[in-house]
């Protein structure tokens, strides 16, 4: 379920663009002065595009892998 909603929040941003707005995220849970369920919003806000960031991350890693291993076959 978590995936499946990290997909959908990564369908349309790509991972600088999730990175920006998870900056702009922490920036406003750290400053306060939001209600509780405007806390709870952003957490979770924040939560999503941790993970669309980590799915960036983990797809460029698996192609760099893929990728030193061709170099090692040749």
């Amino acid at each position: 379920m978590a995936e499946q909603k990290s997909q959908e929040a990564g369908a349309e941003l790509g991972y600088e663009e999730a990175r920006a707005e998870l900056i702009e995220v922490v920036r406003a849970l750290e400053a306060g002065g939001t209600t509780l369920e405007e806390s709870l919003a952003l957490w979770e806000r924040g939560e999503r595009l941790a993970a669309v960031c980590q799915q960036w991350l983990d797809g460029a890693r698996r192609r760099l892998d893929a990728a030193i291993d061709q170099g090692d076959e040749n």
